[in-house]
């Protein structure tokens, strides 16, 4: 019996392992999303920078219609660049709150893996109950990160 539980928790610590590596790989590609959208943001202010240096020249130059329509077209460009940049920030907030919370997890994960190990040393008895309140954690942790992934999903919707 011991040796089926001895077993049962070294493939939980393996298991534990995976769950970090993989969660290790959606933290680098959450970073790595980050900053591309961080470059979309610093080509959508370049962009901005050139439409209103391109309406600063229109606006030295006497063609009253040409120069109308223009304007016309830039401000509708530069309204669409805004809400661009807002979604865009709206954007990194959401993915810096992903990243916290993925550093969270792999942090509690860690502390279950220590705990794990420690629970190798244990006596039998003590080991069942310290694996109950360990399942009882990781119950109470999903209970939360789901509450938090629902109200950040609600405050988009708003």
């Amino acid at each position: 019996m011991q040796l089926l539980l001895f077993l049962s928790l070294k493939l939980l610590i393996l298991l534990l392992l995976l769950l970090q590596l993989l969660l290790l790989l959606l933290l680098l590609l959450l970073l790595l999303l980050l900053l591309l959208l961080l470059l979309l943001l610093l080509l959508l202010l370049l962009l901005l920078l050139l439409l209103l240096l391109l309406l600063l020249l229109l606006l030295l130059q006497q063609l009253l219609i040409l120069l109308l329509l223009l304007l016309l077209l830039l401000l509708l460009l530069l309204l669409l660049l805004l809400l661009l940049l807002l979604l865009l920030l709206l954007l990194l907030l959401l993915l810096l709150l992903l990243l916290l919370l993925l550093l969270l997890l792999l942090i509690l994960l860690l502390l279950l893996q220590l705990l794990l190990l420690l629970l190798l040393l244990l006596p039998l008895q003590l080991l069942v109950l310290l694996l109950l309140l360990l399942l009882l954690l990781l119950l109470l942790l999903l209970q939360q990160l789901l509450l938090l992934l629902l109200l950040i999903l609600l405050q988009l919707l708003l």
